[in-house]
């Protein structure tokens, strides 16, 4: 009876030997999210439209604080949008050109082979600084279009702080949505710190105003 199971066993053993190996589907393609080019977009993006927004409407808010002609807060705001707009480009150009200098270096010095392939994903400076600057615009245009419209010069004042503040809200929004990050907390952090912005701009520019300076 031994001898029969000792039999079987082999037997057993020698039909898995026989048995062709498992085989891998080499033509399995798995998707790879490249998280660092993705960031570094979703950064220029999400900062320049932030820093649009916020600059514009601080300098409107602040000359607002001594003029109350609604000229004055609009030309203010749209010099605002064209000279921030400029330095975000040059800014992100130098800053990119930089990465991209180190990036290329570094390179050349492990394996010259590859050089080619990996520059394809590298940083591009002139994509990075006109996102940065379309951004600013759009973040600028905000406060600009909800002022325009409004004569009175105490709902302006509302109108611009109530448009920010949605806008505000909206980019956090978006920015910890793409991140990742807690939703909340980052749009409440967005938010409270833009009406910290506005709040000092206009409240020292109101200072400056009323000690007498001539403007």
């Amino acid at each position: 009876m031994a001898s029969i199971t000792k039999i079987q066993e082999l037997a057993k053993n020698d039909d898995i030997e026989k048995q062709p190996p498992m085989q891998v589907d080499q033509n399995l393609e798995v998707e790879i999210v490249d998280y660092s080019k993705r960031a570094q977009w979703l950064r220029a993006a999400v900062l320049g439209a932030n820093d649009g927004l916020l600059s514009t409407s601080s300098l409107m808010m602040g000359i607002g604080a001594v003029h109350e002609d609604a000229k004055s807060m609009i030309l203010t705001g749209i010099a605002g949008l064209v000279a921030g707009a400029c330095s975000m480009a040059i800014g992100e150009f130098v800053s990119v050109y930089s990465q991209y200098d180190i990036e290329v270096s570094h390179m050349k010095r492990e394996n010259a082979a590859e050089l080619e392939e990996k520059m394809k994903n590298l940083p591009n400076p002139l994509q990075a600084a006109g996102a940065s600057a379309f951004a600013f615009a759009i973040g600028a245009i905000v406060p600009l279009l909800a002022a325009v419209f409004v004569k009175n010069y105490y709902v302006r004042l509302g109108v611009v702080v109530g448009a920010v503040s949605l806008a505000l809200l909206g980019f956090g929004g978006l920015g910890a949505y793409l991140g990742k990050a807690p939703l909340v907390k980052s749009s409440l952090r967005v938010l409270i710190g833009g009406w910290f912005a506005m709040a000092i701009t206009f409240g020292l520019t109101k200072l400056v105003g009323v000690t007498g300076l001539h403007i």
